[in-house]
């Protein structure tokens, strides 16, 4: 058996997912190229394909979940505050 996985970083993953879109070698001179099996070149260069489409939205999408998360515990928040209040006046009122 061999030993442990190897661990490539996600600097060597994008230049081997460059290298296989731009064409200019084959897989098989890629693999041998950065020393990785040819079926992970062409898995590294679905995932920068499909993937790129995300690259260029400048988080927009992510910023929005961010926002729309913030507003609601923001209207959650003040919800249970109107109540608060709201409970509040009524005991100011029965001291009166």
């Amino acid at each position: 058996m061999k030993g442990k996985r190897r661990r490539h970083s996600a600097e060597l993953k994008s230049r081997v997912a460059v290298a296989a879109i731009r064409g200019v070698m084959t897989v098989q001179e890629i693999a041998s190229k950065y020393e990785v099996h040819p079926t992970q070149v062409a898995r590294w260069k679905k995932e920068a394909l499909a993937s790129l489409p995300t690259v260029f939205s400048n988080g927009t999408g992510k910023r929005d979940k961010n926002e729309e998360r913030l507003r609601e515990q923001l209207y959650e928040q003040i919800g249970r505050l109107k109540v608060e209040n709201d409970w509040l006046k009524k005991k100011a009122d029965l001291l009166d």
